[in-house]
């Protein structure tokens, strides 16, 4: 199971942007979050950028995962259904689940779910 923000864990660092122009304030080989933006998903994918979006709807999860996207994060409401479309298709991408503390993590785990990542680096 992927845990992302969990102080127990290490990763990567994350940015979350709004723009493009937002990018040249990131670190170079970090992964950048951003809300669903066609945009940003198609400049990410032309400049082999890690990403991870924030989607709403599972056509969304669909576009970024065609679209190359490392993460696909989503609200626990949506989150299982859109890992059953993801195993279904085999999806490259990873489904997180965003949760605000670590009593969340088991029910995450218990949903099948790939991961998870925490609320707080969600905010800009």
């Amino acid at each position: 199971m992927i845990l992302i923000g969990d102080n127990l864990i290490p990763h990567k660092a994350c940015f979350f942007i709004d723009s493009i122009m937002d990018i040249e304030h990131t670190e170079p080989n970090s992964t950048l979050i951003f809300n669903y933006d066609e945009n940003l998903l198609l400049y990410c994918r032309k400049n082999h950028i890690s990403c991870a979006v924030v989607v709403t709807s599972i056509k969304e999860a669909i576009y970024c995962n065609a679209l190359n996207s490392k993460y696909i994060i989503c609200d626990k409401k949506i989150a299982k259904s859109i890992q059953k479309i993801a195993e279904n298709y085999m999806f490259d991408s990873k489904i997180l689940a965003i949760i605000e503390s670590d009593d969340e993590i088991e029910k995450i785990a218990l949903s099948e779910i790939d991961g998870a990542i925490y609320s707080h680096l969600l905010n800009k």
